[in-house]
């Protein structure tokens, strides 16, 4: 996957990374949230208070990776930890879990939140419709030492195991008993593992965002600071989702994700070099031992993130099906010129909504006038039912490219139209003339595609493919503007059944 980001991608891919982005606003609701909860249990009057309850946030979050939900039907999920000054000699999984379910309880109860209910590691509060939020409130209790001497014991780092803690899980063999053995995990070891990933970067865009600010680079929070590496993984996330929207059971969990985003990242400065480098190199932190396949947990070395993968062999195809179609996703997205065909790409990769709200913040980003009213219009072109997908096997290899349109009308010169310009008269001529790299013999094709409401009473939207010709060596096609709309005219390059170039949607509009 080693190529050329053209500057037309690096500006959409800069515009997805940021229309991905949680709102300022949903980060703070977020914190006031979970800081709510942490104040709720170490009240004078709670239960838990004499155990010193600590709670911190964990997940996307605190990596400042999460995304906005697809559409509004879903939740944005904050994973907090309720660690409490306990032993393992003192309780059990199941009297951990229960104290805390106690207060959640009397929590939601004390906020009108309706009732909370118990996962397998959780315990869940549903806030009210509109809200769009979950918070799941993992019970532990600190393991530092515990896993330090358990990794030591196998000769594995123990880098960052003082912050390690012992959870709960229903399906745990001693979750009713008093046992040296707890599920574990370490939330704020694996963020302190993350940040060291990205250090340089993080450095330098918190020192930018200062001068920017005419701030000291210390009151510049680190919340506000995104680096190439974090906006990667949430367009990663993102192009997974739509994926596997049809197959949630065996999409890529974020955590494998993340980790082997990390761990390819190579402190590239820019988010597009940064992408094509973390998909092209992220297969080659995945082991083979002993037959198994297996993802390190950075933190902890003897946890497997792949662990399912085993038992369910469909997880491991479908998170290989997903490196295969990013690879070709973002292949076909970076090196395209083609503002339009970029977002023909990028619609069946993210999605048509966000596609072209990125598309549109892109244009705007570069002062492009009237850029997102540019984008709607070929949203609606491009998004048309009738338009249909190119039949032939793709393997572009070539170029080509409209590179001269003019309109005729009776009694004057031709003049020369450009794309989306102004609406020209119904009635006039319009000749497209095409220009390709590609060698002889080969064959044309040019799609015609109309929208608007005299094209669809006249039962004439057309979407489909018609052969092209060659007038005296020129490639060239001609239409008669008739109906009031936007319109598209696309010109295909095809050798043996199999499309090597086309030149992208030539808007044309018509009053």
């Amino acid at each position: 996957m080693v190529f050329k980001v053209t500057a037309a991608a690096a500006d959409f891919l800069e515009g997805l990374a940021n229309e991905l982005d949680v709102p300022e606003s949903r980060y703070k609701e977020a914190e006031r949230r979970y800081l709510s909860v942490g104040e709720w249990l170490g009240r004078d009057e709670s239960s838990l208070r004499e155990f010193s309850p600590n709670v911190y946030v964990q997940g996307s979050f605190r990596l400042g990776t999460p995304i906005r939900p697809v559409n509004d039907d879903e939740h944005y999920d904050i994973d907090l930890v309720c660690e409490l000054s306990l032993g393992k000699h003192e309780i059990t999984q199941q009297e951990l879990k229960e104290k805390l379910g106690v207060e959640m309880k009397l929590y939601a109860k004390q906020y009108g939140i309706k009732e909370v209910s118990e996962g397998r590691r959780c315990w869940t509060l549903d806030y009210a419709e509109g809200a769009q939020f979950h918070l799941d409130a993992l019970p532990a209790i600190p393991d530092g030492e515990g896993r330090r001497i358990a990794l030591e014991s196998l000769n594995l780092s123990s880098e960052w195991s003082q912050s390690a803690i012992a959870i709960t899980d229903t399906e745990s063999a001693n979750f009713t008993e008093r046992a040296r053995n707890w599920p574990h995990s370490n939330p704020r070891g694996f963020n302190e593992w993350f940040k060291s990933r990205m250090i340089v970067a993080f450095n330098e865009e918190r020192a930018q965002l200062a001068l920017e600010a005419y701030a000291n680079v210390e009151d510049v929070p680190e919340r506000e600071v995104k680096t190439p590496l974090q906006r990667v993984i949430q367009i990663l996330k993102r192009h997974r989702d739509i994926r596997f929207s049809s197959k949630p059971d065996v999409k890529p969990i974020s955590v494998i994700i993340t980790t082997l985003a990390a761990k390819a990242y190579g402190n590239q400065r820019s988010l597009s070099e940064a992408l094509a480098h973390i998909v092209e190199n992220m297969h080659l932190h995945i082991k083979e031992r002993n037959g198994v396949w297996w993802i390190e947990n950075p933190t902890d070395p003897a946890e497997n993130f792949a662990d399912k993968w085993e038992s369910n062999p469909e997880r491991k195809e479908a998170f290989f099906k997903w490196l295969e179609y990013a690879r070709e996703d973002f292949t076909e997205i970076a090196t395209e010129n083609n503002r339009h065909l970029i977002l023909e790409a990028a619609t069946e990769s993210f999605g048509a909504s966000v596609a072209s709200r990125a598309a549109g913040r892109a244009g705007a980003q570069q002062g492009a006038k009237g850029a997102l009213a540019l984008f709607q219009r070929a949203k609606n072109v491009l998004g048309a039912a009738h338009r249909q997908t190119a039949p032939w096997v793709v393997r572009k290899s070539g170029k080509v490219e409209i590179d001269r349109v003019r309109m005729f009308r009776d009694g004057f010169r031709p003049d020369v139209l450009v794309h989306d310009s102004a609406p020209v008269n119904k009635g006039v001529k319009l000749e497209f003339r095409a220009a390709t790299q590609v060698r002889k013999p080969y064959d044309v094709y040019w799609q015609i595609v109309n929208t608007g409401q005299e094209a669809s009473a006249a039962n004439d939207m057309r979407g489909g493919f018609n052969a092209g010709v060659t007038v005296r060596g020129e490639i060239v096609h001609t239409e008669n503007a008739a109906y009031a709309g936007a319109h598209s005219v696309e010109c295909f390059i095809v050798k043996d059944n199999v499309l090597l170039a086309r030149s992208g949607a030539f808007i044309v509009n018509i009053k």
